[in-house]
């Protein structure tokens, strides 16, 4: 089993980490299972299995429950790798990380439950607010509900979803006036709705919607649902890994997969180079002014993104190291970073997709399998444009609303 060092400082060198050389080193066989991750709307157990052994649902937990305790870089250029490599598998990794830091907050026999000595545990699901109502019973709740995208559903074997409990009808409210708990169930005795994931891109996250009926939610496996869409609810847990605020985590967990899509798309681009001729001219498409130009531009663009949104994530790390408190403009930068660099991205694949001319909307061209990922991805609540005027409420000295703490 890999193991992450704990350290106060970052790695010099995040791509000489073992895990991300691991990601980087199964990209050749994360094409090969595509097709079938495509067509099945899922990830096969054969490739399921070998990310298992690389330790890649393991990235973020503490290594007393025999996971890695990765940094944020380390586990964001996991997550690119992947993405490049396939855009699904990306996304399921990224979100089964962040769904195991909000698992951290359970009480201590249901963090056991999930985690038991010798597991291989993923968690899907989602983290958002709404989908299910419960009413209280002896030692947990009867929960009833719907939830949206149960990404990486095939693989896992806990659902993460949120609910309201009902007293003589109405929502309870706690103290600090929120009014939705999280739970955790069992894969196994959820149902999962065949066919509610019909979509243009990332169909192999398997994103299905699922339910539950009447179900016995222990109170061992509920926590609040503190913040929108989280806060963190991990921080007792020792480690710097555990100590950052939940910007560090949340949206650059799927800014690294539009990231590494967007880097899938410019390979592309240059492979189709070097070998196409496009009609009605004599010079293969590399020797064209026009799209080397745009080859140059894509990368310094997707990589300008990058750098920041790195950056901003090590300015958080680095302040809490130095024995400081993170203020809300580092949080609100760091945010801002993430949502930035996944513009970056779409710009990058835009000119690659231009440039790939017809070749680029043909249905089993790699441009056309990226970009198709890389919209979806871009569509993320997490990344969406919204986050700018909040981040510039913050900088003015402004309320920035409870998205934002």
């Amino acid at each position: 089993m890999q193991t992450i060092v704990e350290d106060r400082r970052l790695p010099v060198d995040i791509d000489a980490q073992p895990v991300v050389q691991s990601a980087a080193a199964l990209k050749p066989t994360l094409r090969h299972y595509q097709d079938e991750i495509e067509r099945e709307q899922r990830l096969s157990p054969e490739l399921v299995e070998q990310m298992h052994a690389a330790g890649f649902y393991r990235l973020l937990l503490p290594r007393s429950l025999g996971g890695l305790q990765a940094d944020p870089l380390t586990y964001i250029r996991v997550v690119e790798h992947l993405a490049e490599g396939a855009g699904s598998v990306g996304w399921n990794v990224a979100n089964n990380g962040v769904g195991s830091l909000v698992t951290l907050g359970l009480p201590d026999d249901g963090v056991q439950e999930i985690y038991p000595k010798g597991h291989r545990t993923v968690i899907a699901g989602t983290a958002v607010q709404g989908g299910g109502q419960a009413v209280s019973v002896q030692g947990g709740y009867r929960v009833s509900g719907r939830w949206t995208f149960g990404s990486g559903c095939h693989e896992a074997a806990w659902m993460l979803g949120s609910f309201q409990i009902l007293d003589d009808g109405e929502p309870r409210r706690r103290e600090d006036g929120g009014t939705f708990w999280r739970g955790l169930f069992p894969r196994a005795e959820v149902e999962v709705i065949p066919g509610s994931w019909e979509v243009s891109g990332l169909r192999g996250t398997g994103s299905f919607d699922w339910t539950v009926r009447d179900f016995f939610l222990p109170e061992r496996r509920t926590m609040v649902h503190a913040g929108v869409p989280l806060d963190n609810q991990w921080g007792h847990w020792p480690g710097m890994t555990y100590a950052l605020p939940a910007q560090a985590w949340v949206g650059p967990h799927q800014c690294a997969v539009i990231t590494g899509l967007a880097r899938a798309g410019i390979n592309a681009l240059v492979e189709l180079a070097a070998d196409k001729t496009p009609r009605g001219r004599t010079g293969r498409l590399c020797d064209n002014p026009q799209v080397q130009d745009a080859v140059g531009r894509a990368d310094a663009i997707l990589n300008s993104g990058r750098i920041y949104r790195n950056a901003m994530i090590a300015e958080l790390w680095n302040t809490l190291a130095d024995g400081r408190e993170t203020t809300l403009e580092q949080r609100a930068r760091c945010r801002l970073a993430a949502v930035h660099a996944g513009d970056c991205a779409r710009q990058a694949m835009d000119l690659m997709f231009r440039h790939g001319g017809s070749t680029s909307f043909k249905t089993e061209s790699r441009l056309a399998e990226v970009w198709r990922d890389l919209q979806v991805v871009g569509q993320a609540a997490t990344l969406a444009p919204e986050w700018y005027p909040i981040g510039g409420r913050a900088f003015l000295g402004l309320d920035p609303g409870p998205r934002l703490r």
